[in-house]
């Protein structure tokens, strides 16, 4: 805190208000590839941002590592002709709710035990499937993170993450099969390898078979990870609040009705325990909360940074996020997508035909903005009468995420963590466009 507080005292005389904020970490990650291990290092960064209000405007500077306190000080003067104007106060808050972020056995897992690990998963998946390639990435780290301004606002968290991922690839002549999964927690002893490799043979042993889909519509269960790479960016950017006061969401008139399916609540909650997503304040110095996007179906809040807030004349919901230590955007913490009643396995028997989605590629390449979504289906899984025939393959899907949100058939009971920043049941929607090569 002694370098910000340093770097605060050299903006008195060129600027209204000033505020530092700092992050530092160190990580080790292990890499796997191709069932050998590949790398093994450990790296450290650490960045200070300077953003000040000079003459009514916003001048905003970053160095990395320590830096000249003079050089970034004159980076924000010089910017600050050319920022937006600054219509909003610094936070003065020093008191903030405690929210768990760090575990010291992040730290005492040794690097052989993390090798170790890697290992264990690869020998699990190959133990099914003998001739798959996989590639394990293993990571711990800690984090530091602090801010002071002129306003009295200051604070600092620290916060350890721990995350393991798996990708298999599977070629048999021109087939190539591709599976994977990962788990991220705070925490080292949240994060398994069983129920990892679990999942990850479930994928293999559905995939085993490959079934055929015709082009038409057709009722579709989005998995966990489905919902994450099909549904999710569409969604995020319509309740992102920069979209909303450029009158680019769709949304940007629907506070107070509802939108989704009344059984569907969404909520962002940065007070979760563990989560790699929570804080005690967001990147700005606002309190974490949860925040409510919509509920019963109804939109709610969106999310908002402090900027962002002063031009749509609202309050931050404590969103402010900054992508390595840069400007801040508003962003998300921790997404909880409200669980049903209704068994994965019971979406399946009431399927005479349909498809599961697994992993979508591409689905943020189309017109996003207007909830659109659409790609390659790059793992999904043929339903014939109530049972799963097999993987499809050369397979599209396009939908709209509000017209698949809106009436579901069906909000899955078993809620799973996605990434670490994604809780989410499986979703049976009614139909979407499903379109394959050949036909």
């Amino acid at each position: 805190m002694d370098h910000l507080d340093k770097v605060l005292r050299s903006t008195r005389k060129q600027a209204e208000q000033a505020e530092v904020f700092s992050v530092s970490s160190r990580a080790t990650p292990i890499q796997f590839e191709a069932n050998e291990l590949k790398q093994v290092q450990t790296k450290e960064s650490t960045s200070t941002a300077l953003r000040i209000f000079r003459e009514g405007r916003i001048g905003f500077a970053t160095a990395s590592g320590g830096g000249d306190v003079g050089d970034l000080v004159n980076m924000a003067v010089e910017t600050s002709q050319f920022g937006g104007p600054a219509g909003f106060q610094f936070p003065a808050g020093r008191e903030y709710s405690e929210v768990f972020t760090f575990d010291p056995k992040a730290q005492e897992i040794t690097m052989e035990r993390m090798v170790q690990m890697g290992k264990e998963l690869i020998a699990r998946i190959r133990g099914h499937t003998p001739d798959i390639l996989c590639d394990v990435h293993i990571t711990r780290g800690t984090s530091a993170i602090s801010f002071i301004n002129s306003q009295g606002g200051q604070g600092e968290y620290d916060k350890s993450f721990f995350s393991i991922s798996l990708e298999g690839i599977l070629v048999h002549d021109t087939d190539i099969l591709i599976v994977g999964g990962s788990e991220s927690s705070c925490r080292p002893d949240f994060v398994g390898i069983d129920g990892l490799a679990d999942r990850i043979i479930w994928q293999l042993e559905m995939a085993r078979k490959k079934a055929a889909v015709s082009t038409k519509m057709l009722p579709v269960i989005f998995t966990p990870i489905g919902v994450a790479s099909s549904l999710m960016s569409p969604l995020m950017l319509a309740f992102n609040g920069k979209t909303v006061f450029e009158g680019a969401s769709p949304l940007k008139d629907k506070l107070g009705e509802q939108v989704f399916d009344k059984r569907l609540s969404l909520w962002d909650d940065a007070t979760i325990a563990y989560c790699v997503g929570s804080y005690p304040f967001d990147d700005e110095g606002v309190s974490g909360r949860r925040l409510p996007l919509f509920t019963n179906g109804v939109v709610t809040n969106f999310l908002y940074d402090l900027q962002t807030a002063s031009l749509a004349g609202t309050q931050s919901t404590g969103n402010g996020q900054r992508a390595g230590g840069g400007f801040p955007r508003p962003g998300i913490s921790s997404l909880i997508l409200s669980g049903g009643d209704v068994p994965f396995q019971s979406m399946v028997e009431d399927m005479k035909e349909g498809l599961i989605v697994e992993q979508l590629m591409g689905a943020d390449q189309g017109n996003i903005l207007s909830g659109d979504f659409g790609g390659n289906v790059l793992l999904g899984y043929k339903v014939e009468n109530g049972e799963i025939a097999g993987r499809v393959k050369d397979t599209m899907i396009a939908g709209n995420v509000y017209q698949v949100l809106k009436e579901l058939r069906g909000i899955g009971r078993e809620t799973r963590w996605v990434g670490g920043i994604l809780q989410t049941p499986h979703l049976y929607c009614s139909g979407v466009s499903v379109s394959t090569k050949g036909s």
